[in-house]
């Protein structure tokens, strides 16, 4: 069975090598950026000129298809990070080190983006552009794990301990995801609970809810598009004097 996995072009194992991750995500990068423009065009589209006015925050509350994808690939990105980030401490995985390092800065950049919405939704609906309520504490100490994470893998010359050491820092700050998650259940705050549940139907109207989902699946290919480039570079770099690195067109087309 594993013979089997291994010849596959799409297997975790036959991906975990760099040559061919950069082979395979340079073929599909195009067809992400296509994915990222329709779908935010579409996105912004429903959610600026279908969606209707909200009958309690009107106009204010359309910042909702740009700062909840964000808020959401803020956090699934940090359980990302740490997820490979420990699995290419456990087990030795090269690539898997190199992703946790290439996922941090576009968490980093969602986290940021969350943030500056909220606080763009906050002023209009609570009158403050910040609070310090639980979930923007929370989503705050986000940003700075990103940050600790990415200054503490920068700043050791030796990449495997780079990667031992982020590993752990990521490993112990995923306990803040599930924090932000259900900080609005645990404490009285200001943030509204969820919009969206997988155990409720939705609160809100169908064509708000296409433009969200719209804009999620844009930022998702947008982070793919991304993440991949980035680790490809990062392949690159460590795996500089390689026979695969020295391939025509590989250095060339550096991201």
């Amino acid at each position: 069975m594993t013979a089997v996995l291994a010849r596959s072009p799409w297997s975790f194992f036959s991906l975990a090598a760099p040559a061919r991750f950069y082979r395979v995500t340079r073929s599909i990068e195009p067809v992400l950026w296509a994915l990222v423009f329709a779908l935010t065009v579409a996105g912004l589209w429903m959610g600026f000129v279908v969606a209707p006015t909200d009958a309690t925050q009107g106009e204010a509350y359309r910042i909702i298809f740009i700062h909840v994808p964000a808020a959401w690939l803020s956090m699934v990105l940090y359980l990302a990070m740490a997820f490979w980030a420990v699995l290419g401490w456990a087990w030795k995985v090269r690539m898997a080190s190199m992703l946790a390092r290439a996922i941090a800065p576009t968490g980093a950049m969602f986290t940021v983006v969350a943030l500056w919405t909220g606080a763009c939704w906050g002023k209009p609906t609570w009158g403050a552009w910040w609070v310090w309520d639980a979930r923007l504490t929370s989503e705050l100490i986000l940003l700075f794990l990103y940050l600790g994470y990415i200054g503490l893998v920068e700043s050791i010359d030796d990449v495997r301990r780079g990667d031992h050491a982020g590993a752990l820092l990521a490993l112990l700050g995923a306990i803040n995801v599930p924090v932000i998650y259900f900080s609005v259940r645990w404490w009285n705050t200001l943030h509204q609970g969820a919009t969206v549940s997988m155990t409720a139907a939705p609160k809100m109207a169908s064509t708000m809810l296409t433009a969200m989902l719209l804009m999620t699946l844009a930022f998702w290919a947008y982070a793919f598009a991304v993440v991949f480039a980035r680790a490809r570079a990062i392949a690159i770099e460590r795996e500089a004097g390689h026979h695969w690195t020295t391939q025509p067109g590989v250095l060339r087309s550096k991201p």
